[in-house]
């Protein structure tokens, strides 16, 4: 008896080999997080880069100061793709909104109304706005005086995560930018009357 004793106290303070069954049993806990760690660093990486593309095209339409064309649209269709992974399936919609006061000073919830100037999609990826479907975006607007006028980028990217780790399948991102326009009143689209 005393040497079977001895025999399973000898295993139960043996040490050797730990180390190898730590670590598989920390190791598939590793990968895993490991994993994770880059699929959510990479969403937030494509998230940044399409914010950062949208205010960057949002921006540069906002500066112009002479009318501009369905060709330029497409320019900066192909300049926002650019900007973001051209493997991801990206569409854009840039809308004129003015507030048509009705005889108050602000377009708000109680008096005026926001009402699309023109509005266009390169390669018509997005439906264009109307003034009524605007009326669903009225919260995403801020407060404008009688007569000013915003110029509004939409872009829609698709992410397609690398991993299928807690994130869906083709991911919606979505930016929505409202600018006022630098340099004169309103920006004018070929077409569309601008007086």
């Amino acid at each position: 008896m005393k040497s079977l004793f001895k025999a399973v106290r000898g295993f139960r303070d043996e040490d050797r080999g730990s180390l190898v069954v730590e670590a598989v049993m920390i190791l598939p806990f590793l990968m895993w997080a490991y994993v994770g760690l880059y699929v959510y660093w990479d969403a937030f990486r494509s998230i940044n880069t399409v914010q950062k593309a949208a205010y960057s095209v949002s921006d540069m339409i906002s500066r112009e100061m002479i009318t501009i064309t369905p060709a330029y649209l497409t320019g900066m269709d192909s300049i926002m793709e650019r900007l973001i992974d051209q493997s991801q399936d990206a569409s854009m919609r840039v809308t004129s909104v003015y507030c048509n006061g009705m005889g108050a000073d602000r377009c708000d919830a109680l008096t005026g109304r926001n009402e699309v100037h023109w509005s266009l999609s390169p390669g018509s990826m997005m439906p264009a706005l109307t003034t009524t479907s605007l009326q669903a975006l009225e919260d995403h607007i801020p407060a404008m005086s009688d007569g000013d006028y915003v110029v509004i980028v939409e872009i829609s990217v698709t992410y397609t995560p690398a991993f299928n780790f807690g994130l869906t399948e083709n991911l919606n991102l979505q930016q929505f930018i409202v600018t006022r326009p630098r340099f004169v009143p309103r920006i004018c689209m070929q077409g569309y009357a601008c007086s």
